[in-house]
């Protein structure tokens, strides 16, 4: 359900670098296949223009409406009470107050910690996380036919 929702969250239903053609035959182009592998992943579809633009309509959302929602530990109305919980279970200290950019409990400058942006005072490092690679790789992409 994550893979299939992330696909939405930023993205129109389309992008104009996956349209092909637009002719008498009707609308054609790229689509990915996720439940497929290898070359059959990716494949050209052609539609009517009457079903093109129904599908796609299918994926505007009405007035008043968001596309991005907050679900889980975020969610507005349960934030406060996730994060609580959360720093419990880390064993995290309860922040005093507010950070209000007063910097009031900086720590000493041999204090490796990075500061924090907003109040100046040393974050709590829970996990560091050793790069990667040399640099992010896309999947490989190559034109169907």
């Amino acid at each position: 359900m994550l893979a299939y929702l992330s696909r939405y969250t930023h993205r129109v239903a389309i992008s104009n670098s996956r349209l092909i053609a637009l002719d008498e035959a009707g609308v054609t182009f790229r689509v990915k296949d996720y439940r497929r592998n290898g070359s059959e992943r990716y494949r050209t579809m052609t539609l009517d223009p009457g079903e093109f633009i129904r599908r796609f309509l299918l994926h505007v959302l009405p007035k008043g409406f968001h596309r991005i929602r907050h679900y889980g530990l975020l969610a507005s109305a349960h934030a406060k009470a996730n994060i609580a919980h959360a720093r419990e279970l880390l064993a995290a200290p309860q922040p005093k107050a507010e950070c209000n950019g007063t910097g009031a409990d900086a720590a000493t400058p041999s204090d490796w910690r990075p500061p924090c942006p907003c109040c100046g005072g040393r974050m709590i490092v829970i996990e560091t996380f050793e790069r990667g690679g040399d640099r992010a790789r896309a999947p490989p992409w190559t034109r169907a036919p």
